[in-house]
């Protein structure tokens, strides 16, 4: 006999939720989920320790908000907290889209694209990648319809690790109409070295339909607390404020925050040297023959097609959680001691592949 089943929605039932990168054994690397590698400062970790736990958070951040507001030149009530990044894109498609609505976005992006979409019973349009792995952007503005209500541009994009230009950005902002509502997701903008790259400092106030997003989760390395935030329109800002969860940022990560904005300069020095070696890691597996696109955040793509599970597997043997995704794998940049066994996995990696047929990419 069956057990009765509490109905749920049909619409959520199709939608697969989101899976956490696996975490690693005591003897493996965690290069699963684009963490940080490095502790928090002393500083931080003072800040937290003041913490007032049988207190309710401060339900606005409005001290966090007053910094960023200052850091970004708009007014703090531009600026909107949330308990990471992944919450206010939750925000956005919830206080801009009813079921049928349309929310566009390239695939492969972020995995919480579709299935926040998928939450709300909108309709996810994944736009194909270019093979180089980047936005496809004359596509997406093909794509756009009169039932498209959020566009995310992911830059860089996760997990390809692809920019989108400042170009090109402009051009989609051109070309779709000023109703759209646009989110360029940045959490992995502080690892950007090319200059190239569409940066939201610069267009922060350049369009009325547009979000900017941001974390402390990667380059401050605040992933455990939790905290995000965005600027934008204050009446978009207003709006997704409406939506969100009242008091959901602690007062243990408001004032990670806060410590990290005094103490940025040594932060990103720790960002630079992340960078760097991510630079290096991709050279070492361009030299053995991947096919890596040009990485602008803390990870790496190996396109592995159809093999993707095996050689998944095959790094998790060597000691190296990685993250499959469909056909390719993402791995962060992790420690120095992870990159030489890494580097002596992914050769053997790509040897098995090209005994197979597969040219890897």
């Amino acid at each position: 006999m069956k057990t009765p089943r509490v109905r749920i929605r049909p619409d959520i039932a199709q939608v697969t939720p989101y899976r956490q990168g696996r975490m690693a054994a005591e003897d493996a690397f965690k290069l699963s989920s684009n963490e940080n590698p490095y502790d928090p400062l002393p500083s931080v970790a003072r800040a937290m320790a003041t913490a007032e736990i049988n207190r309710y958070p401060e339900g606005s951040a409005a001290v966090v908000r007053d910094r960023l507001g200052a850091k970004w030149g708009v007014s703090p009530e531009r600026v909107i907290v949330g308990p990471g990044s992944v919450a206010l894109i939750s925000n956005i498609i919830t206080m801009a889209c009813v079921p049928g609505d349309e929310v566009l976005f390239a695939w492969r992006s972020f995995e919480a694209y579709p299935q926040l979409t998928g939450a709300i019973g909108a309709t996810s349009v994944g736009v194909p990648l270019r093979v180089d792995g980047t936005h496809d952007i004359p596509a997406m503005i093909e794509a756009v319809t009169d039932r498209t209500r959020v566009a995310f541009l992911c830059s860089p994009n996760n997990p390809t690790g692809t920019v989108i230009s400042r170009t090109d950005f402009e051009l989609f902002m051109r070309s779709v109409p000023e109703t759209l509502l646009v989110v360029l997701d940045e959490a992995y903008a502080e690892f950007v070295t090319d200059p190239d790259a569409v940066r939201g400092a610069d267009v922060v106030n350049a369009y009325p339909n547009l979000i900017i997003l941001r974390t402390f989760s990667k380059a401050y390395g605040l992933a455990g607390l939790r905290i995000g935030y965005g600027i934008g329109p204050e009446y978009l800002i207003d709006a997704m404020r409406v939506v969100a969860m009242p008091l959901a940022v602690t007062d243990f990560a408001q004032r990670a925050a806060i410590a990290s904005l005094d103490d940025e300069p040594e932060l990103l020095e720790r960002v630079a040297s992340i960078a760097q070696r991510r630079d290096e890691l991709r050279a070492g597996l361009i030299e053995q023959g991947w096919n890596v696109p040009d990485a602008q955040g803390n990870f790496l793509w190996l396109p592995t097609g159809d093999h993707t599970a095996e050689a998944a597997l095959a790094f998790e043997r060597a000691g190296l959680m990685v993250r499959p995704l469909g056909e390719g794998i993402r791995i962060s940049v992790g420690e120095a001691e992870s990159v030489e066994k890494l580097l002596r996995s992914s050769g053997e990696v790509v040897a098995v592949l090209r005994s197979r047929g597969h040219f890897a990419g």
